[in-house]
């Protein structure tokens, strides 16, 4: 059975947009499986993920074809394909909203978001507009961290379209019990919320937690830092857009546990912004735990990773996910999906279980 493959509608151009466009191109040229937890989704391949418009704020991207505004300042992703195609797509402005924290257009050039503006006289019905006209059946959300209402409004803008959505960030839609009757009712299908890593560090945490506790360690207390240098990182200096990132990435450990850590004895959260580190993230785990005769066992591991193509190897595999879903008619979050493939869906599950589960739903 033939299936509509996705026709991707990208919110934010930033690193992690860069990545995935960049991606798609070198996976449709090269044909190659490295790095792809499924080479195919029902017949789905990556290269079969086209582009039909994105949405930004920032005026250094707003007009461009996309393929050249992924490389527009402040982005600083690993560039592995230096051409890629972006199938006629271009970047329209997008409403502000809380999308920019205030401290963000105070950097030099090279480090600021440059607002656009046209971002400020955009509207829902603008956005609805553009995702008819361009043909955009899934939408990607890469919007900063903390932007609660202005996902809200693309979520709006999806449901007014009728287009699939994957929420890549922490802004609760799928999570929020009333968004997930809003797309069960629509029958418009919804994956969320926080995209997790490929092997990043909140899926190498909750595993080295799970094991510890299933093989009989009580684990006293655990930490996770994290520093980059892109604009991420460089968003979230403003603490105040950043309890959902931590109750995200706080619940996503807790939940692979018998008996959850109370807040005094597990931070999880990003520590600080270092510019020379680009696109680079460096991670800090510490795990402090007792064993046999109650004897205490310390743990201490550095994760280095480039962080947005970390993510993209996961959003393909949510885009194909969302097409197969529209071609079923399935509506309403699919559980199953997010729970393998995000760290705060609406029900979490083990690793393994979530994964073989997501399996499972995708053969039918």
């Amino acid at each position: 059975m033939s299936i509509l493959p996705p026709r991707l509608a990208i919110v934010g151009v930033g690193n992690c947009a860069s990545s995935l466009i960049q991606g798609l191109t070198w996976y449709r040229r090269t044909g190659s499986t490295i790095g792809l937890m499924h080479p195919e989704i029902a017949g789905l391949t990556v290269g079969d993920i086209s582009l039909a418009c994105a949405f930004d704020v920032d005026e250094r991207k707003i007009g461009k074809p996309l393929a050249e505004a992924i490389f527009a300042p402040p982005n600083n992703a690993r560039v592995f394909c230096a051409d890629p195609e972006d199938h006629g797509a271009r970047v329209f402005a997008g409403p502000i909203g809380d999308g920019v924290a205030s401290h963000l257009q105070n950097f030099d050039e090279s480090h600021r978001v440059a607002a656009s503006t046209d971002a400020n006289t955009v509207t829902l019905v603008d956005v609805i507009k553009v995702l008819r006209d361009t043909g955009a059946n899934v939408l990607v959300n890469y919007l900063p961290v903390g932007s609660q209402k202005a996902t809200e409004l693309y979520a709006q803008a999806c449901l007014d379209a009728h287009i699939a959505m994957v929420n890549c960030i922490p802004a609760f839609i799928a999570s929020d019990p009333t968004w997930a009757k809003r797309f069960a009712k629509a029958n418009i299908p919804l994956i969320g919320d926080d995209i997790k890593s490929q092997f990043g560090a909140t899926i190498v945490h909750r595993q080295l937690m799970a094991l510890a506790e299933s093989r009989g360690f009580t684990i006293d207390s655990s930490y996770q830092l994290n520093v980059g240098g892109n604009a991420d990182f460089l968003n979230m200096l403003e603490r105040s857009r950043l309890d959902s990132k931590k109750v995200s990435k706080t619940q996503a450990v807790n939940s692979q546990l018998k008996t959850a850590l109370d807040k005094e004895h597990i931070y999880i959260g990003p520590s600080d912004y270092i510019p020379f580190l680009a696109d680079n993230k460096i991670c800090y785990i510490r795990m402090n735990v007792r064993g046999f005769g109650g004897l205490p066992m310390e743990l201490d591991l550095k994760l280095s990773v480039d962080d947005s193509p970390n993510s993209a190897g996961i959003v393909v595999d949510a885009v194909r996910c969302a097409a197969l879903a529209l071609n079923r008619q399935v509506g309403g979050v699919l559980e199953d999906v997010s729970a393998a493939l995000m760290k705060h869906p609406p029900v979490q599950h083990p690793d393994a279980q979530a994964a073989q589960a997501m399996d499972s739903w995708i053969v039918g």
